[in-house]
């Protein structure tokens, strides 16, 4: 009975494995490393995407699973189930304009895992930011917008999720499209204002940004909100 548990686990292992590695290639090859998207490209590889999709809408996430692999697994899917809503409207100027039954991009339920519908929203909210507590969650899912954390064009795994999204927060935060850093004032991404409780649970929205910011930001500096670009992150 052991040595059939370990087989389907294996099984199980590879497969997934393999799935995350076809959703790796397509971001590779449709991505930029500034994270602008070719959608017209990725709508010839369609078929591939689905087929991606059609994995996760059987796999079920393991309880015994480390956070940064469950992680890694939500990211990624809430990132395929956007790009494919993208395609499913494209041409389009923006994912603002994806209407459904009067529900808007996030509260359309539509993506499918482990036999389950949820809302991107659902993914996000009640799945990411609720179980894990991780700040880092805002630049691992992607809003395919201009004003989004860049989406990487490569997919998370358990063994690169931190080092990833280390690494992209840092980038983000450091980007002058999306945030004005200086020592006495700070403009800021909408993302820190609308979801401000995330980067300061342990401490001050500064101590938080001093952690990934090539610019040593004062405590008592100037907070302001940029305006969000919505518009469609493609190229």
């Amino acid at each position: 009975m052991q040595k059939i548990f370990l087989l389907l686990s294996l099984a199980f292992f590879l497969n997934s494995t393999a799935q995350t590695n076809t959703f790796d290639e397509l971001l590779k090859k449709h991505v930029n490393t500034k994270g602008s998207v070719n959608y017209k490209g990725f709508k010839q590889d369609e078929a591939k995407l689905q087929a991606y999709l059609n994995e996760l809408a059987n796999l079920k996430p393991q309880k015994s699973w480390s956070a940064a692999k469950a992680k890694a697994f939500w990211a990624n899917a809430y990132n395929a189930y956007t790009i494919q809503l993208i395609l499913n409207n494209y041409p389009l100027k923006s994912i603002m304009n994806i209407k459904k039954k009067g529900k808007d991009a996030w509260s359309i339920p539509f993506a499918k895992v482990d036999g389950k519908t949820y809302t991107l929203n659902q993914i996000e909210h009640e799945i990411l930011r609720k179980k894990y507590s991780d700040p880092k969650i805002h630049v691992a899912v992607n809003c395919a917008s201009g004003s989004c954390p860049q989406l990487p064009n490569y997919a998370f795994t358990e063994k690169n999720y931190e080092s990833k999204t280390t690494l992209l927060m840092k980038k983000f935060i450091n980007d002058s499209s999306r945030n004005k850093i200086s020592e006495n004032k700070v403009q800021l991404s909408k993302i820190f204002e609308w979801f401000q409780g995330d980067f300061t649970k342990k401490g001050h929205l500064i101590n938080f940004l001093n952690q990934y910011s090539d610019v040593k930001i004062n405590q008592k500096a100037k907070i302001s909100y940029l305006k969000y670009d919505w518009s469609l992150n493609g190229r």
